[in-house]
């Protein structure tokens, strides 16, 4: 059996692990077995690059990592991944920053990555490449004579041709994606917009999932990224026995709770959501007093300067709400920009009767299944969903909404709030069935099977297209 090497920007050495693993590090845990490796950046940054990974080993498995320059990290980190690709795979043009150095560092980076593995790679390897950080890796790897079963999954969005094209290396970036095997996104229309930008820029021939490009045929499909629901929820009904936990509970004085929990980004609608909170208190005011809205957004990326701007907006909008709406023993937002632990969050899922997912653009958004799964069968809390978040495609029982407009996220609330026990028992059974089928388990195997039938009948050898 091929050994799975995962590579990605970050790597979650085991020491490192804790409560607050990131959602990659969790979506892939049943996955990383005895011998295989994961491969990445080690967090510290040098003069020089590192050739040579630092290993170490775990459990059966290999964590293997570099060190990164720190003037290509900057290129390559804040200039293009998140000051250009990011913000127009979120479809925000307005807010990308191309510069031809940074994209110089970018590709620098990819090719510290891929010669620091390719000393550790086995002929039988199996490769998965994460996100948009390693877009050029795949084609590296290849130039540098790998030849075993090579795999990419995008957890952001993608975006069409039309918006793709405003990117100047835009034609670059398709043919290297166009160097993995296999190309998976996290919705249906992610992967068409691949396959029409693959058409369109490349000039390539689609058929179905399948490009043909140059000779070599490559698959983009859908795979529906999930949680170990089963998992979360019983963590969730442990943890509202958490000190911190409890602390809150208390504190709410017999008043229900709203939550949002989002990293700090201009891609998940917070302004607007801020927004909507204060009109339910000035259109409802019988929810005055009755309810807490508790927003954790640890802070993010702030050396890009949006993302600077981003905190000032929302300190001036709290400070509005709050100001306007709060009385003496009534304080109507709660807002914390520290970063929390996974056991904590999962306890104030199981408290709050609405959980607030309304980005204005994400490729599946898991805190709204960890807030389904947290909830209580018998009293569960109701699911406000952005309709552009691709989570969107399978909870269609939640309160789905169009999270550019303030208002229709005010109605939602207020109809959570009044929503009849009856009608969120059902919205919620619905909801919870979905979670607990579509796996981080399924999805894994669903990638790894497609990945490993490609390296089975692969056409045209190990050569990329020019």
């Amino acid at each position: 059996m091929a050994r799975l090497v995962v590579v990605s920007n970050r790597v979650p050495i085991p020491k490192a692990r804790s409560t607050t693993a990131g959602g990659l590090a969790v979506a892939l845990r049943d996955v990383m077995t005895a011998g295989s490796m994961w491969f990445g950046w080690s967090g510290r940054l040098s003069h020089e690059p590192s050739n040579h990974a630092s290993l170490l080993h775990a459990r059966g498995v290999t964590y293997a990592t570099v060190d990164l320059a720190a003037e290509n990290h900057r290129g390559f980190y804040v200039g293009f991944a998140n000051g250009a690709l990011w913000p127009l795979l979120h479809f925000r043009e307005d807010l990308m920053h191309f510069r031809r150095e940074d994209y110089a560092g970018y590709l620098r980076v990819n090719a510290t990555f891929a010669s620091a593995l390719e000393s550790l790679l086995q002929p039988d390897d199996m490769v998965w490449a994460h996100n948009y950080h390693l877009i050029p890796f795949g084609r590296i790897l290849r130039e540098q004579g790998f030849c075993g079963p090579l795999g990419f999954f995008l957890h952001i969005p993608f975006a069409p041709p039309s918006m793709l094209e405003a990117l100047p290396v835009a034609r670059d970036l398709m043919a290297d994606l166009c160097a993995y095997e296999t190309v998976g996104f996290q919705t249906e229309d992610y992967a068409r917009d691949f396959r029409d930008c693959a058409q369109r820029l490349l000039g390539a021939t689609v058929d179905g999932e399948w490009v043909r490009l140059k000779g070599r045929r490559l698959r983009a499909l859908a795979v529906l990224i999930g949680i170990d629901a089963e998992a979360f929820a019983h963590d969730a009904e442990h943890a509202v026995r958490d000190k911190i936990v409890q602390r809150v509970a208390a504190s709410l004085s017999g008043r229900r709770l709203a939550i949002g929990v989002d990293r700090m980004d201009y891609s998940k609608g917070l302004p607007n959501r801020f927004e909507a909170y204060g009109r339910l208190l000035e259109r409802y005011p019988e929810h005055r007093r009755k309810i807490h809205f508790l927003q954790i957004c640890p802070r993010s990326r702030e050396e890009v300067e949006e993302y600077r701007k981003l905190r000032i907006e929302l300190d001036r909008l709290a400070g509005r709400i709050n100001g306007r709406f709060s009385e003496l023993d009534w304080t109507p937002l709660r807002y914390n920009t520290r970063a929390t632990s996974r056991k904590v969050i999962a306890g104030l899922y199981r408290l709050s009767g609405i959980g607030v997912v309304t980005p204005l653009r994400d490729g599946m958004n898991l805190v709204a299944k960890e807030y389904v799964a947290a909830q209580s069968q018998e009293d569960p809390g109701v699911l406000v969903l952005s309709q552009f978040a691709g989570a969107a495609r399978e909870l269609g029982e939640a309160v789905n909404v169009n999270p550019f407009d303030p208002d229709e996220i005010t109605d939602a609330m207020h109809l959570a709030l009044t929503m009849p026990l009856a009608e969120r028992r059902h919205r919620h059974q619905a909801l919870r069935a979905t979670i607990f089928r579509a796996t981080a388990q399924a999805y894994c195997h669903r990638f790894i099977q497609a990945l490993e039938r490609r390296g089975q009948t692969r056409d045209g050898g190990c050569s990329t297209p020019n």
